[in-house]
């Protein structure tokens, strides 16, 4: 009798997931992100979720769920039904981060979430304000070990993507800086523009005309080349740093068990939009890489920054407050 009732169920999740695929999206669909207006991932999603609204003929709307560097978000998107209708826009790491800092965490990302796209991939800037006596990473370093512990840097919380990449470069460095972690990263933008905070890393998709103006000063870029909107600034690495590498990426996810014929339509979705001529000058401006990923190959990059962050987490000895 239970075989019997299993075969029933899996025959009507099989057909369930077929005609949901036919018929998706029949009214609105929510991407809940973690991070207020204004963030990396608020700038980069609004975009697409208006193509997403184009080219599947219902709305798809963001709504911003800021604080615990995501948590409330991605809580309410694992416990949301699985039925492509509340999708969750993030960073990796911000999902992926989090289960090494707390054994109380209100989901799982690799038991809870399917990772329908990775949307990019980017490297962070590393800024300063201008009354930092440094134009440089060594001249940085240099001054940070002259006066361990009292240069502050800032990120958009415990365990954030900024957070862990201050993390490696105080330890590779070998430094003392104070970690000061805000809800967002807008806000720690604002007090370092008005100089109560020393430097950090970020986005240049937020930051660039900040540094255009001269009220930010970029040193380097996280990443293993230079950026095209900042052909200047060198790398950590190459700014003496050898071995330094950081690099970010954005994705979209669902409910773990969201039919896989709807993931399918939603990632052919995302892939044309991100396609798009229109896009990929949107994000090039935005310092950005396309990432034009299958679902196999977004649930590869899930596991990688799960590991890599795991392991960063531990040697850091980061701890959730």
């Amino acid at each position: 009798m239970q075989k019997l009732l299993l075969s029933a169920l899996s025959v009507a999740a099989v057909f369930c997931g077929a005609v949901c695929a036919q018929t998706y999206p029949a009214k609105p669909v929510r991407i809940i992100m973690g991070f207020p207006a204004g963030s990396t991932v608020d700038v980069l999603v609004r975009p697409l979720a208006q193509r997403l609204t184009d080219a599947l003929g219902q709305s798809f709307i963001v709504d911003n769920r800021s604080g615990a560097t995501g948590i409330i978000a991605s809580e309410l998107v694992a416990k949301a039904a699985p039925d492509g209708y509340t999708l969750l826009g993030t960073p990796s790491s911000a999902i992926t981060s989090t289960p090494h800092l707390s054994q109380h965490l209100p989901f799982d990302p690799l038991r809870d979430f399917v990772s329908v796209s990775q949307i990019n991939q980017f490297s962070y800037v590393l800024i300063t304000h201008p009354s930092v006596p440094a134009r440089n990473v060594a001249e940085l370093i240099a001054l940070a070990k002259a006066k361990p512990g009292v240069l502050t840097y800032g990120s958009s919380g415990i365990g954030s993507a900024f957070h862990l990449a201050g993390e490696l470069f105080r330890l590779m460095a070998k430094i003392d800086i104070t970690h000061v972690p805000y809800k967002g990263g807008p806000p720690a933008v604002t007090d370092m523009m008005g100089g109560r905070l020393d430097l950090m890393f970020y986005s240049l998709a937020v930051v660039r005309q900040q540094i255009e103006s001269g009220r930010l000063r970029a040193l380097a870029v996280s990443g293993d080349h230079r950026d095209a909107l900042l052909p200047a600034v060198p790398t950590v690495a190459e700014s003496g740093l050898r071995g330094y590498e950081m690099s970010g990426a954005h994705i979209i996810a669902a409910p773990a068990a969201t039919p896989r014929e709807v993931l399918v339509k939603l990632n052919a979705a995302i892939l044309k939009a991100l396609s798009s001529n229109e896009m990929k000058e949107l994000w090039a401006r935005q310092g950005m890489d396309i990432a034009l990923t299958s679902l196999d190959q977004a649930a590869t990059r899930l596991r990688y920054d799960y590991d890599r962050y795991g392991k960063l987490i531990k040697a850091a000895g980061i701890k959730a407050e």
